[in-house]
């Protein structure tokens, strides 16, 4: 293979915009699509604003048809969620080369619209969690007219090389098939978005070592990425600017030259072909439907040594340029989330202009809370907790963990914490959007290692904690706490959560104290508040050691969140000296 001109013809297919990504509405507003409103961009479905209250299907559930007709209702009725991410494998519409199926895709739209739900794709192609797995058997067995990468131990492994011209024509002719049949099929637009691949990226090495990946690494970077970062140096990511630096920031060179003789050297190649792969199908796609792309990256894990270790060239968050210069066809560049640091990823994903959303994680507690700050504090479209056809994750309950024993009576489904979490979203997304777009929102997720948060929101201070005894206030709680506040006018708060207490100090002059002047708890119904107790006297009471909260300037009274009873409050608050 002529490796000059496989590129050529690979690049050829796409156009590359070395601009900011902007978002235009389409001709038909009612079309998915993303907009910038305000603060936030958000996802637009039938022309409003959609806060995306998601699920993902473990990797091959949809296409068990009867198993589905369980899990719809259970989803959409039960743990109250409006959208459903599910895979469509390539092998599922393409078993013969240019023959398609698209029964399961049919059948899929239609439970959608007979549940009153959405759909994300999950387009598993060439790659799905850095393998080929999901590539139609015609195309891994013809692997000398599909070739595949070659890793340092000079063996193939079963990952489509991203320098094939074949690799990718067959890809995204496949994907426009998919893009053009949803758009005819699917006139209520129960699909929103697409997913591109999954969690991309080479597995075993660096990158890819075959005589054609060699020498294309050996030959000069592409000016149109050194183009890009030399327009947005300022603006790079600090990870990556670093490793740009560090081999003397070079504006021309071999990949080895630009970016040094080391692994990462080695990962940035593989991000820059990645992403042109992967822009290309999206193009193929768009021309067909344009509505909203996006890829997910498999996060690097603490045991992970190198590129390699995780999948070489994925979106990581210090990769997010290389994708950016490289893949102006997908909107958003996503993590997949199961480590701790769910806070600290978030932020290194909403970094740079890149809009949130969160398609793999936890859907426990510890998803609730996930929820609950992602929306809130970094203005996500959505959130979606893996694997919910199965109860037990909803439980805690991992695919390698200890699952519920057999005995065990099968749980309410409605009442664990995350369904609970998700239909008091549900009731919030309307002003949850709003707030959004006028910046006017926060959250905090709480556990006993990180018992307390300080947040500027309006004209107030909140002193978020976890829930503390009130004669023994400086005991922890070995709890998860999570809220979601927005400021709803002058000394107004719209609060709601599980696990926290919430005091209230000024931050604007005028007397020093704030206390409490009226406090409802309530819910809310086709968008209105509608109050179901009037609260004051015992349930405002925080601590009782008066004389030692009024030195910290403080009314020892304030809101205490707790779901399902009192998740949602309202306060008006009040000052004095």
């Amino acid at each position: 293979m002529n490796t000059l001109k496989t590129l050529a013809c690979t690049f050829a297919l796409c156009s590359l915009a070395l601009v900011a990504r902007a978002q235009t509405k389409p001709a038909d507003t009612a079309v998915p699509h993303l907009e910038k409103r305000g603060q936030a961009t958000q996802l637009m479905v039938d022309g409003k604003p959609f806060l995306v209250l998601a699920g993902e299907l473990s990797n091959t559930v949809s296409s068990d048809t009867e198993r589905m007709k369980v899990v719809w209702p259970v989803l959409a009725g039960k743990v109250h969620m409006n959208t459903v991410l599910t895979g469509v494998s390539w092998d599922w519409i393409e078993p013969e080369e240019g023959r398609y199926d698209f029964r399961l895709v049919d059948q899929l739209i239609a439970s959608a619209k007979q549940n009153n739900v959405r759909i994300v794709w999950l387009w598993f192609a060439s790659w799905k969690n850095g393998l080929s797995s999901f590539a139609p058997a015609w195309v891994k067995a013809a692997q000398d007219r599909f070739p595949r990468v070659q890793i340092r131990s000079g063996k193939t492994i079963e990952v489509l090389s991203t320098l094939s011209r074949n690799n990718l024509e067959a890809d995204a002719r496949a994907f426009a098939a998919l893009m053009r049949h949803t758009r005819e099929v699917d006139q209520t637009h129960r699909v929103i978005m697409v997913q591109l691949e999954n969690e991309v990226g080479v597995l075993g090495d660096a990158r890819d070592r075959s005589p054609e990946a060699d020498e294309a690494f050996a030959k000069p970077v592409p000016q149109e990425l050194m183009d890009y970062l030399v327009k947005h140096k300022r603006d790079l990511l600090p990870e990556f600017k670093e490793v740009w630096d560090a081999a003397g920031a070079k504006i021309s060179g071999t990949w080895a030259e630009v970016f040094g003789h080391m692994p990462k050297a080695d990962e940035i190649f593989m991000g820059w072909n990645y992403a042109r792969y992967v822009n290309a199908v999206a193009e193929a796609g768009k021309k067909e439907y344009s509505i909203p792309m996006f890829v997910n990256a498999w996060i690097v894990q603490p045991e992970d040594k190198g590129p390699g270790d995780y999948p070489s060239g994925g979106p990581q968050a210090h990769m997010h340029d290389i994708w950016r210069a490289g893949a102006p066809a997908v909107d958003l560049l996503c993590p997949d989330i199961y480590l701790p640091d769910f806070t600290g990823i978030t932020a290194r994903y909403s970094r740079a202009g890149n809009t949130l959303f969160v398609p793999e994680s936890a859907g426990d507690t510890r998803g609730a809370a996930n929820a609950f700050y992602a929306i809130g504090q970094q203005r996500a479209i959505g959130y979606s907790p893996f694997g919910i056809d199965n109860v037990a994750r909803l439980q805690g309950f991992g695919p390698n963990g200890p699952q519920p024993a057999a005995s065990q009576p099968p749980p309410d489904v409605e009442t664990l914490p995350f369904s609970v979490a998700y239909k008091t979203l549900a009731q919030l997304a309307p002003s949850i959007l709003e707030h959004q777009s006028k910046g006017t929102i926060a959250a905090a997720s709480l556990n006993r290692q990180n018992p307390d948060q300080q947040i500027k929101l309006g004209d107030y201070i909140l002193n978020v904690g976890l829930p503390r005894n009130r004669r023994t206030p400086d005991t922890v709680p070995d709890l998860t706490g999570y809220g979601i506040f927005m400021a709803t006018g002058p000394d107004e708060y719209l609060l709601a959560g599980n696990n926290l207490q919430i005091t209230f100090t000024p931050n604007t002059p005028g007397p020093p104290i704030a206390g409490i002047a009226r406090q409802e708890n309530g819910h809310f119904e086709n968008g209105k508040w509608v109050v179901t107790r009037y609260l004051g006297g015992d349930d405002s009471v925080l601590r009782y050691d008066i004389g030692a909260v009024a030195d910290m300037g403080q009314s020892g009274s304030g809101v205490r969140l707790s779901a399902p009873d009192r998740g949602i409050q309202r306060v008006k608050l009040y000052r004095y000296r």
